[in-house]
């Protein structure tokens, strides 16, 4: 699909966001103490901490009212950093370290272990982490960072136990309990991330829409070959978000689009057709919406983009073309604005191609997709083969099955991935 990088960032950016846990100031022995002469300071961190690990939606205003109330409160800073694009916050990484000086040890070690997982240094922020643990054995943050840093490197066992330590500690909040779920999709135990996926469901309010465990069993489904379970989860999805009017005036498009997506990859095109449409009709003038008319160019350009593979798929490859011309042109004029699609035209441009049969194009546009997206490394394994370049389609899908993004496209690329991979082992 054609995204919108704005509209995506906040969950690319939910791995650090999730570790920031309610820090309390008691027993300073065993547990983080807020460095903060502010109480009000102190009391909206407690709150964009606790919105934060009940999924709702007001952590980042939150976060920065608590370092608007104390400026000088690091742990303040460093959130409103968790809440801020990577290729923002390096000067909120500088500035909370500065702060740090003035701060408690704890609070010290730990903030210089979230810097380091902000560069992604991760075993760095590892080993701090778990110094903290040594120094604070009730830290609840430390276990859920150590959690989310090793989930990141794929090392889930780890992962687990540091949740699992997390929850003993407090378990009222529910994102450990998803991550451990996550942990299990990305093993293969797709009953067991159920498991835990489901009680998140159970004890969070009716019409609450939590991302990440609804989610969660939509790609076990996914991942078993399962789209109809996966479809009427996210049919009970879609009735909340309607319910709870639609997270702020935001409309449902994007929960259209991804049942267009599932019906269009397990071979329900006429179904996948009727989806993108209704999902950009979904989408009502800029001035009733807080979708501006960029993005409503946008999501237009995700529906053109969805219709056109939906026809290659149909072998409509002239009308397919058509559609993607068009995108073309979307795109060009979009300026510098509309350079950041050119990965997703060549992914539509390729997907055509492989659809029509003409391979070699297929893996030259292919080639110009997205590099960190699974799918479309896929789609050039499959377009590799097709040429006779099984070493190439070998190492991707080998990248595919080692990746630790718990998304869709991982969910729809990760079971083919792994049978090219072993069917050619045998070979």
């Amino acid at each position: 699909m054609l995204r919108s990088k704005n509209f995506v960032s906040g969950l690319a950016r939910c791995l650090i966001l999730c570790g920031v846990l309610v820090a309390t100031s008691g027993f300073a022995q065993k547990k983080l103490t807020l460095t903060t002469s502010s109480p009000e300071a102190k009391d909206y961190f407690v709150q964009a901490v606790k919105a934060n690990e009940s999924f709702q939606p007001d952590f980042a205003p939150l976060a920065r009212k608590a370092a608007a109330a104390d400026s000088n409160f690091a742990m303040a800073q460093m959130f409103v950093a968790a809440t801020t694009p990577p290729a923002q916050r390096e000067k909120l990484i500088d500035k909370f370290l500065a702060l740090a000086k003035n701060a408690s040890p704890g609070e010290q070690l730990y903030l210089q272990a979230m810097a380091h997982a902000f560069k992604n240094e991760d075993d760095k922020a590892i080993e701090l982490f778990k110094q903290v643990n040594q120094m604070l054995p009730d830290e609840r943050m430390a276990y859920m960072m150590l959690g989310q840093i090793n989930q990141r490197k794929g090392n889930f066992k780890e992962a687990i136990a540091a949740y699992e330590a997390a929850n003993k500690i407090d378990a009222s909040t529910p994102r450990a309990t998803t991550f451990i779920g996550a942990c299990y999709l990305m093993t293969d135990n797709y009953d067991k991330a159920r498991g835990y996926y489901k009680q998140v469901v159970a004890k969070v309010d009716p019409d609450a829409t939590p991302f990440a465990p609804f989610f969660g069993l939509i790609w076990a489904d996914l991942y078993e070959g399962k789209p109809d379970p996966a479809l009427k989860t996210l049919d009970e999805f879609m009735d909340r978000y309607n319910r709870n009017g639609a997270a702020q005036g935001f409309p449902p498009v994007w929960i259209w689009n991804h049942k267009a997506r599932i019906n269009l990859e397990f071979g329900r095109l006429n179904d996948a057709l009727r989806c993108y449409e209704i999902g950009y009709k979904s989408v009502p003038p800029v001035a009733n919406t807080q979708i501006d008319s960029i993005n409503k160019l946008v999501w237009q350009g995700r529906m053109h983009h969805g219709r056109a593979r939906t026809l290659a798929k149909m072998g409509k490859h002239d009308e397919a073309w058509q559609i993607a011309e068009q995108v073309k042109k979307m795109i060009e004029d979009g300026g510098k604005e509309g350079e950041q699609y050119w990965e997703a035209y060549h992914y539509l441009t390729g997907y055509i191609k492989l659809e029509k049969g003409d391979y070699q194009a297929a893996v030259e546009h292919l080639k110009q997709a997205d590099k960190n997206d699974p799918f479309h490394k896929l789609l050039l394994a499959r377009a590799s083969l097709k040429v006779g370049d099984k070493a190439q389609a070998i190492k991707l899908c080998e990248e595919i099955v080692k990746s630790t993004t718990n998304n869709i496209e991982r969910a729809l690329s990760y079971p083919e991935a792994k049978k090219i991979l072993a069917m050619h082992a045998s070979n």
